[in-house]
């Protein structure tokens, strides 16, 4: 399997269909797997939070979930084949657990999303195995009775719906405990799968506009992460393809004569 380093994070050169291919791979295996999408927020916290940082860089697949970090890549000279956008990922893991009939469990939300989010799947994905289902909102000290929960319902897939960096510490202490063959932390997207919060216009996605359309539906909640920490990507970015250049300019002569 092949990496490419952006901005000092790892992602896996896959597609979309890559992704689904490797994680029908970790099932068959029956070992626990991880699987982490990175997006240009994530990554500038990644640099100030150990534990969020060590939890992606500890994950069997990481996908790039916005198109700034695809561009990002070509920028440095080592292109992604596209974008896996972790929404677009849980949507056709659940295609592939409706045609095999793969066991799924539902982690994350609350009572009411995952309510309407499991009368989606039954309605849309009748050959899901619904293995369980739990919501968001328990308390430290269930944490323990939820991971056993979740092991004992021997599920082939496990999507975590909380937000960053919440899910992947979950992940950080637990995914040995749990024994899921897929573990992906889903944010959000239980949200979307419910008809709650609509996704971004396509062009919108391909434009790398969909931080601004999530912007707008909610200014007051995504302000700081969205303004704040694209400016900071921007910035790094800058910093590291100058980094480079510079450094390609000032060795490449000597490169040169030594041939």
């Amino acid at each position: 399997m092949e990496w490419t380093n952006v901005m000092g994070c790892p992602v896996t050169k896959l597609d979309l269909d890559g992704f689904v291919g490797e994680a029908e791979e970790f099932i068959a295996s029956r070992r626990p797997h991880y699987i982490a999408v990175v997006n240009a927020a994530k990554l500038v916290s990644m640099r100030d939070d150990r534990e969020l940082d060590q939890s992606v860089r500890s994950a069997d697949l990481i996908g790039a979930d916005g198109m700034p970090i695809v561009w990002a890549s070509q920028l440095l000279g080592d292109p992604l084949p596209g974008r896996v956008n972790g929404t677009d990922l849980m949507v056709r893991l659940l295609e592939r657990a409706d045609a095999k009939q793969y066991r799924v469990f539902f982690f994350g939300a609350s009572p009411r999303v995952l309510d309407q989010v499991l009368a989606c799947v039954r309605r849309d994905y009748p050959g899901v195995g619904i293995a369980g289902a739990q919501h968001g909102y328990f308390a430290p000290d269930e944490e323990r009775q939820v991971v056993s929960q979740i092991r004992d319902a021997h599920a082939d897939i496990l999507f975590i719906a909380f937000g960053t960096p919440k899910k992947e510490l979950w992940v950080k202490h637990y995914l040995a405990d749990m024994a899921v063959p897929v573990v992906h932390g889903v944010g959000g997207s239980f949200d979307v799968l419910a008809g709650v919060i609509p996704r971004a216009p396509r062009w919108m996605q391909l434009a790398g506009l969909e931080w601004l359309f999530r912007l707008a539906q909610e200014p007051r909640r995504m302000w700081k992460r969205y303004l704040i920490t694209n400016t900071a990507f921007l910035a790094l970015l800058a910093h590291v393809w100058l980094r480079r250049w510079v450094w390609g300019w000032l060795t490449g002569p000597a490169n040169e004569s030594a041939r």
